[in-house]
């Protein structure tokens, strides 16, 4: 295993290992297991079924998605990273804490969306940190062990919470959550705020800043790149067809097994996923500048349509975790390459991180649709319908991806960006 082209010290890359590790439970907030615990502690009784849990769900989505390129644009101009992860973390973790103790419908969907727009800091600020540290050259190879790590998190900690919920009910994943929302804090305090160049992580050149945009506009950014734009649509048609195949899966799960193993179940289902996601994301960082971005990307897609065709085949609790081992590959390649496009497609422009808030905001209109219109066909159609709904969504992606999306590696730029040397960090304006 070769380590990374980068003159970053191996305790900085250590911090940045655990700052992803540790906020991997924390930058989604409660996931899958909102759905669960609305249906299994809170039930029909309390007028929680799964229509009304996609309609919360899609309500924050929302909310969350009018917060993505505002936030990405003030990542770009602030020099104070650390510190709006930090903020980010403790606004999610308290939103979701203080569930079990309300039980208004409008509480709980005002609590959701604050941890959706304080979800929508994670990707893009993680992104620029690691752009700041390692530069272009070493950024996928990086962007793919971040993942590594992210994935390694939840894991650990999806398999903390199948072995606790059993003894404490659902409610153990606020206590988990809480507890590594500290962890992250401290991992964030230990990589230096001196070691990230902010013009860097924006995607200029080194003292490239008095040149660049001063006010870089993510839409204007999606509307004069066409390859961006094609971009943008097809991640929220990815995201449509992904986002709710978890939650439906933890649904149909409770109906199966009834609520008092469900939560367990659906942390076994994330385990196994999120161990596939491990070598996965590391192998397309690792890759990605040798085979290309576009046949990695076909490949998510592509298993992403397989996986909604599987569910349909059996309701066996062991055949559900069995599939749901393919969303490992998926969204393995989709985190460790996502944001290597983007940064691809704005080389040079100082637009980075607002144009990953731009093309973040289409991709959570698509994840929050997806539970909505997920939530609707379950009701109306059963299960089943909704899985081959999400799976055919799925393979017009990939066909959308084949016919319109470009090859976006440039091996030229990357060749000339490595014989530059590499200053340290600009002194802030």
């Amino acid at each position: 295993m070769a380590p990374p082209p980068s003159a970053v010290p191996p305790r900085i890359h250590r911090a940045l290992d655990g700052l992803n590790f540790f906020l991997a439970d924390v930058r989604d907030g409660l996931g899958p297991y909102l759905a669960i615990y609305l249906l299994a502690v809170r039930g029909p009784e309390q007028g929680w079924n799964p229509a009304t849990i996609g309609f919360v769900i899609t309500l924050a989505g929302l909310i969350g998605l009018a917060a993505q390129t505002p936030v990405g644009a003030f990542i770009d101009r602030s020099r104070h990273k650390r510190a709006v992860i930090i903020a980010a973390a403790v606004a999610v973790t308290l939103s979701c804490v203080v569930l079990p103790f309300i039980t208004d419908f409008r509480a709980v969907a005002a609590t959701q969306s604050l941890a959706a727009i304080a979800g929508t800091v994670f990707p893009p600020a993680l992104a620029a940190i690691t752009l700041g540290l390692v530069g272009p050259r070493a950024f996928s190879r990086r962007i793919g062990r971040n993942e590594a790590f992210n994935h390694a998190g939840n894991a650990a900690s999806a398999a903390l919470a199948a072995g606790t919920a059993i003894l404490f009910g659902p409610v153990v994943v606020f206590w988990i959550m809480g507890i590594l929302a500290v962890l992250s804090i401290g991992a964030t305090l230990l990589i230096p705020a001196g070691a990230i160049d902010d013009d860097v992580a924006r995607g200029l050149g080194h003292g490239a800043a008095a040149g660049g945009p001063a006010r870089p506009s993510g839409w204007r950014a999606l509307l004069e790149c066409r390859p961006l734009l094609v971009f943008a649509v097809l991640m929220a048609v990815f995201h449509l067809a992904n986002a709710a195949m978890l939650p439906s899966l933890g649904q149909l799960l409770t109906t199966v097994v009834g609520q008092n193993h469900a939560t367990s179940l659906i942390a076994a289902c994330i385990v196994a996923a999120q161990c596939v996601m491990v070598p996965v994301s590391y192998l397309a960082g690792l890759k990605a500048d040798l085979w290309g971005r576009k046949p990695i990307f076909l490949a998510a897609f592509g298993i992403l349509a397989l996986r909604g065709l599987l569910y349909t085949l059996s309701h066996d609790p062991f055949w559900l975790l069995a599939v749901q081992l393919l969303d490992g590959f998926g969204a393995g390649i989709f985190g460790a390459l996502f944001p290597v496009v983007v940064a691809d497609l704005t080389r040079g422009t100082g637009r980075f991180n607002v144009s990953q808030g731009a093309i973040a905001t289409a991709h959570a209109l698509g994840a929050a649709l997806s539970a909505t219109l997920a939530g609707g066909i379950i009701v109306g159609y059963g299960y089943s319908a909704a899985f081959l709904a999400l799976g055919a969504i799925a393979a017009l992606g990939f066909l959308g991806y084949w016919w319109l999306m470009p090859e976006t590696l440039d091996r030229r730029a990357l060749a000339e960006e490595a014989a530059q040397p590499r200053p340290g960090p600009a002194a802030p304006a």
